[in-house]
């Protein structure tokens, strides 16, 4: 299984804010969809924040996503484990194939591929 990247996701209704902060450690806006905005470092793009107000697609907000190489070989390794499914494996509207599951401290995951 190859991991191309983890960025944290921030639940936060104070996303200018947050934006504005971030900016002071260095962080700049790669994107926004209006309900989410991810900031990178423009030195190490993979280092990466993201700031939700709430999930388009999805019944809750995830603590972090991981970006994966296979996320249909992902999906499959973690439901074989017995892993609550959070939110099914799907194709979104905005360019990536995702689930959600729960570790085992009970944090939410999304895990992603880019199409």
């Amino acid at each position: 299984m190859t991991v191309r990247r983890v960025v944290p996701n921030v639940r936060s209704e104070a996303v200018e804010e947050s934006r504005e902060f971030y900016g002071l450690l260095g962080f700049e806006e790669v994107m926004n969809h209006g309900w989410i905005v991810t900031l990178a470092s423009p030195s190490t793009p993979p280092a990466q924040i993201s700031v939700m107000t709430e999930d388009l697609t999805a019944p809750v907000v995830p603590d972090m996503s991981v970006e994966v190489e296979d996320v249909d070989a992902a999906y499959d390794a973690v439901r074989a484990s017995g892993a609550e499914i959070v939110h099914p494996l799907q194709d979104e509207e905005w360019g990536v194939r995702r689930f959600f599951v729960r570790d085992p401290s009970g944090r939410v995951v999304n895990v992603l591929s880019h199409r």
